[in-house]
């Protein structure tokens, strides 16, 4: 895969009977080291000023996601592990909790999937079952 990479990221939160949506495609940067995949990219929070600088990391046993910046968090999907961690938001700081169901990692040449299948807590009470999948394609050479 090439190191410029454009990244979409979608996901699915169901609260009681109602889902909501999100999807985000942003470029960045991948790069494979000692057989963990790693995926670099930034964004912006609506409604403050400031950037989050993002890391994925993907190995085999979960995938790691890290967010520095305006709001800051390391959040970690272990199958049939339940992770707690701090999530520091411009609007104040929340105890997250994420069960990993289910995780999927395709492999490909010039891309990777990932699908994770978890249980959100927000401040030790269970929010919602969530989905998210991560997909990276290499961005074409010119």
């Amino acid at each position: 895969m090439t190191r410029d990479v454009l990244i979409t990221i979608s996901g699915i939160q169901m609260i009681d009977e109602d889902d909501s949506d999100v999807e985000m495609m942003v470029r960045g940067d991948y790069y494979q080291k000692n057989g963990k995949h790693y995926i670099l990219f930034e964004e912006m929070m609506e409604g403050f000023e400031g950037k989050v600088k993002n890391v994925i990391k993907v190995s085999g046993r979960g995938i790691d996601i890290i967010k520095r910046g305006i709001a800051n968090v390391h959040m970690q999907f272990e199958k049939n592990k339940k992770n707690l961690s701090c999530y520091t938001t411009p609007l104040g700081d929340m105890v997250v909790g994420i069960q990993a169901n289910k995780i999927r990692i395709n492999e490909e040449p010039d891309s990777l999937k990932v699908d994770i299948d978890y249980s959100l807590d927000v401040n030790y009470e269970h929010l919602s079952e969530c989905s998210i999948r991560v997909d990276v394609q290499s961005c074409p050479q010119m």
